[in-house]
């Protein structure tokens, strides 16, 4: 997990304005496959949103406990959309939001 600086976070809120959520937590929460998801999305494209369905009241919490869990940075919640980023291991897979 990276440190954001208040201007690194706006860049990539302003990148994530256009994305429409990958993943979306319903009723069971945070399970292992949707864990697995997360990750898988978040190689495949570095910056995700996640849509919270159910647990609206406890987002802020289960996306920053996520984002611990997988290593990433939970960039912001907004709403009920959590912006989660994680530079890729593949350097083809790379977007350099950050430069």
């Amino acid at each position: 997990m990276i440190e954001l600086t208040s201007k690194q976070r706006k860049v990539l809120e302003k990148i994530a304005v256009d994305l429409n959520p990958m993943v979306i937590v319903g009723q069971n929460g945070i399970s292992d496959s949707v864990e697995n998801q997360i990750v898988q999305c978040l190689n495949n494209h570095e910056l995700i949103k996640i849509k919270f369905n159910e647990y609206k009241d406890e987002k802020k919490e289960l996306a920053l406990e996520l984002s611990k869990q997988i290593d990433c940075t939970l960039v912001r919640v907004i709403g009920n959309i959590a912006i989660l980023y994680k530079e890729s291991d593949d350097p083809e897979k790379q977007n350099h939001f950050l430069g």
